[in-house]
């Protein structure tokens, strides 16, 4: 028998997380976790609990300044190798999000998988800067050429990573974050200590701490000190900042 061909679907946004601003000033793509490599449908179920608590919380945060957040919803549960499925999807919801909205800021957050594509689409023209949690990176092949970091020149980047994380290797964003500073001095990563990969131990931390950066990217409110000390230190200080345990209780939001 033949190969199968890989079915042919497209890629869609989820409705607007909380109430939909009448005029839209920026926006929102959260980008759920995936796999290595599989034509199926994504599993929305699987990637629903956080992805859900950060769009509220988002939701919450951006009312005021005009903020759509929306979940991408994938064609295939797969990267897929060269296909590279799940960023191709990302670039699609930004040009989306310029077609609903118009020319507003976008902001990609995502999370294990997710998180890669948010990287890798980083450079379409209307993303302004991505939040990567937990990110899936590759790794490291002579044989292979690196994961891209130019077209994230001009975006402010985040990177969260557990240290005890055993499904995506923190010390692959650590690299990633490392040669991504050199080209852009717009990148900082926070280590959330003692953490796994989903992040279950520190939930509200890494939610405030998204949110914080967010906010600060797509409509320039003041950031929280962490934040802007991590941006300004040079590596591999601003690359390995700790995450504070109570980090949001003291933010105004």
């Amino acid at each position: 028998m033949g190969q199968q061909a890989t079915p042919v679907r497209t890629a869609g946004l989820g409705k607007a997380v909380g109430p939909e601003p009448t005029a839209v000033s920026g926006a929102v793509l959260l980008l759920p976790g995936g796999e290595e490599a599989s034509v199926r449908r994504p599993s929305l179920v699987r990637a629903a609990i956080f992805v859900r608590s950060l769009g509220r919380r988002l939701a919450r945060a951006g009312r005021a300044e005009g903020l759509a957040v929306h979940t991408v919803h994938y064609r295939y549960r797969g990267w897929n190798g060269g296909e590279a499925h799940l960023a191709a999807d990302a670039e699609w919801a930004a040009a989306e999000v310029v077609r609903r909205y118009g020319d507003v800021p976008v902001c990609l957050v995502g999370v294990d998988m997710g998180g890669r594509a948010a990287l890798r689409a980083g450079g379409h023209e209307a993303v302004n800067s991505v939040v990567a949690l937990a990110p899936w990176l590759p790794e490291e092949d002579v044989a292979a050429p690196a994961e891209p970091v130019k077209q994230l020149v001009g975006r402010r980047v985040l990177i969260v990573h557990g240290t005890n994380d055993e499904r995506t290797d923190p010390e692959l964003s650590f690299r990633f974050a490392a040669r991504a500073k050199k080209v852009n001095r717009e990148v900082c990563r926070f280590e959330v200590h003692s953490d796994g990969h989903g992040l279950h131990g520190h939930r509200d931390e890494v939610i405030a701490l998204s949110t914080d950066f967010a906010m600060g990217a797509l409509f320039g409110c003041p950031v929280s000190r962490p934040v802007e000390d991590a941006l300004a230190a040079p590596p591999p200080i601003g690359l390995r900042m700790p995450l504070a345990t109570d980090f949001g209780r003291s933010l105004r939001r």
